[in-house]
């Protein structure tokens, strides 16, 4: 289907060339950059210094500039490891894994990235997705013994550190009174709106709630109001459903009985997320207050991630894909239905993001809604194509009305080669296979 010629990879023919606004050359360009400079991206840190956290194999940081990009973070990598196994970095793709279960052994969570100042907060969980991607290419089964373990005490993690009174889980945080307090100071760098607070328990309790967001990866949005700890995302919960799969396959493939307890456990999950999140009205599924016992007003495209982790039954998938119009734009998928706010978030309309992007392709492939799938991926290979031509980079979101830089933004945009990286790469081998 594809050959390399001249170091730009062409696509020989393809029949969804003629929707494209850019040529299989162009996108070649692109996959040719990629594959330039993503080895740049490649970091080695052998032990513990200026808070960097030492790690027994070089790791992939999502940005080659920026001085708050230059960790290892937590799902991030599940982004840029995609590029890597489609490109023909498996090394580095283990590597990566490797390191992110050295963590959890060493932490019993798998920190927001690799550095002390993200010791009190995890980040969205997708390290059972990572160790499946390697095993299904590796056949392992000694390493996947070994990394089952681990990743049974992250989620033992969410389990008992994240829970709510719903059965479901959170996001939250284990800040100390020092960390609340900076963490605070910072958050009104990015939002001038906030207040000083001179009363430190409303300071600590609104900074818990910042923090648990920025354990979401969303942050910030106006999904949970500020008020995160307060909210069970549908997300998080879709990442562990697909956790409590995983362990299920995992175990039979080790020939380890207990497999149906997993099963269980992810049909348990499966039933509280329609009670909770469900909305009988629209059909669809919104985060959870379940503090005031209510739903999100806030539709967003976190429901892709119940698509991918399998959650939905065929007509609920319908109705994602119904209301799809709620969330799509000519660039891509944006992160929330637009509406009134109190405030700019950068996890807002008309932001677009690697991740949920990918998460819309691979949902709805897997729904066969294929023509939906491969419009989406259309959608965000062109935006893509057209900011590097523009701009000679890629970059960490965009803007999905418009395909262009024009982004709403806490802080200086940094280009990024890591998730944008790897979900360029899946997006347009999707194009290529289907």
């Amino acid at each position: 289907m594809c050959q390399l010629l001249t170091g730009i990879l062409i696509f020989t023919f393809l029949p969804f060339i003629n929707a494209l606004q850019h040529s299989p050359e162009e996108i070649g360009e692109v996959r040719s950059f990629i594959k330039a400079h993503m080895g740049h991206t490649v970091k080695e840190c052998k032990k513990d210094t200026l808070g960097y956290i030492a790690l027994p194999k070089p790791y992939s940081v999502p940005s080659m500039q920026g001085n708050f990009h230059q960790d290892m973070y937590y799902w991030d990598t599940y982004f840029t490891n995609i590029g890597l196994l489609r490109d023909s970095d498996f090394g580095q793709a283990l590597n990566n894994v490797d390191n992110i279960l050295f963590l959890i052994e060493k932490f019993g969570f798998m920190p927001n990235g690799s550095n002390v100042m993200f010791l009190n907060r995890s980040q969205p969980p997708f390290a059972s997705m990572m160790v499946r991607d390697i095993y299904e290419r590796s056949g392992d089964k000694e390493w996947l013994e070994s990394a089952c373990e681990t990743l049974e005490k992250e989620y033992s993690f969410w389990m008992t550190q994240r829970m709510t009174p719903t059965g479901l889980n959170r996001h939250s945080n284990s800040a100390t009174k020092e960390d609340l307090v900076s963490f605070y100071e910072y958050m009104r760098t990015r939002f001038t709106d906030l207040p000083a607070l001179t009363d430190s328990a409303e300071l600590f309790k609104q900074s818990s709630h910042l923090i648990a967001e920025a354990e979401s990866g969303w942050d910030f949005t106006p999904r949970f109001d500020f008020r995160c700890e307060d909210f069970i995302p549908v997300d998080l919960n879709a990442n562990l459903y697909l956790y409590e799969k995983n362990f299920a396959y995992f175990y039979k493939e080790l020939k380890k009985k207990g497999a149906d307890k997993w099963l269980k456990a992810a049909e348990n999950r499966k039933k509280l997320l329609n009670k909770y999140c469900y909305n009988p009205q629209d059909g669809c599924f919104y985060d959870y207050d379940f503090v005031n016992d209510k739903l999100s007003p806030v539709y967003s495209s976190a429901v892709f991630n119940l698509l991918w982790a399998g959650v939905l039954s065929k007509k609920q998938a319908g109705n994602v894909v119904a209301n799809l119009q709620r969330l799509e734009y000519p660039g891509g998928i944006v992160a929330c239905e637009a509406g009134k706010r109190t405030r700019t978030y950068q996890w807002d309309f008309p932001n677009a993001w690697a991740s949920f992007n990918v998460l819309s392709i691979d949902g709805l492939n897997r729904y066969g809604f294929k023509e939906d799938a491969r419009r989406i991926a259309r959608k965000y290979v062109d935006s893509i194509v057209g900011i590097y031509k523009s701009s000679g980079n890629l970059w960490e979101k965009f803007n999905g009305e418009q395909g262009n830089l024009e982004v709403n933004s806490e802080y200086d945009l940094p280009p990024f080669l890591g998730w944008t990286a790897g979900a360029f790469i899946y997006a347009s081998d999707y194009l290529m296979n289907n």
